[in-house]
């Protein structure tokens, strides 16, 4: 029992020392002079110049582009709302939504682009056309006007006796509108011409001849004067018939 009074009475002591010493620390007060720091403009220039300092906000009135962007992406994220049944849209979604006019913006320069294309394909197409025209109005100008007789020798003067064929050919279709036999049109085909011929003396050889037009003139196919005198006998001898029944 004196031993436990004896070992309470000395912790009691301990303990108030403790106390003691910790209340013996005081604060220190500094109590030397205070030196006052100026901040001049060329401190502040600085930072001024500093664009990581530059926290204004400046506000410009949107353009055209800006609201035609706002309105079509409302309209969308409207639409998208109702169609997903979302109030807000996240995630994905959103970048999607964002992503949206982009889109629409490469939608419509490739339609305007495959447009131009298009339109400059049949200009194109329309230009090709009108050369055929001119062609066909020049061998319409030579039907109704001029002396093919005269032009075919012309040509064999030349020793151009791929041109002397397409000339005697034509000859030929004037001999068969004159004697009514076709009737002649700029729009029309050889082939139509054969087609609308009834003698059968004359439309036998007459599509002969037609074929070895097709293949001399729009063929390309060159001929010397021995292949030009065979064949002004082929020639040579429609035209004879034509005449026989005309």
């Amino acid at each position: 029992m004196g031993k436990l009074l004896l070992f309470f009475c000395l912790l009691i002591l301990g303990t108030i020392s403790a106390m003691g010493q910790r209340d013996s620390t005081g604060i220190v007060f500094d109590k030397g002079p205070l030196e006052i720091k100026k901040i001049t403009d060329e401190d502040l220039q600085a930072y001024k110049n500093d664009p990581d300092f530059n926290y204004e906000v400046i506000k410009s009135d949107p353009t055209w582009w800006d609201n035609l962007k706002t309105w079509l992406g409302n309209v969308l994220l409207d639409f998208f709302e109702w169609l997903f049944g979302v109030e807000k849209a996240a995630g994905f979604l959103a970048d999607f939504f964002s992503w949206i006019p982009y889109i629409l913006l490469g939608l419509l320069l490739f339609l305007l682009i495959k447009f131009f294309l298009n339109v400059n394909a049949r200009s194109l197409l329309y230009s090709k056309k009108n050369q055929s025209l001119v062609a066909l109005s020049e061998e319409e100008h030579i039907i109704k006007n001029e002396d093919i007789q005269q032009l075919i020798q012309k040509a064999l003067q030349q020793k151009d006796y791929r041109l002397a064929i397409r000339y005697y050919y034509l000859h030929i279709l004037k001999m068969l509108s004159d004697g009514e036999f076709i009737e002649w049109q700029l729009q029309k085909t050889n082939a139509d011409y054969i087609s609308e011929i009834e003698e059968p003396e004359l439309k036998q050889p007459f599509g002969h001849i037609t074929r070895l037009y097709d293949y001399i003139w729009y063929g390309g196919f060159d001929i010397d004067e021995g292949k030009y005198t065979r064949l002004e006998i082929t020639f040579a001898a429609l035209k004879k018939r034509i005449l026989k029944n005309g």
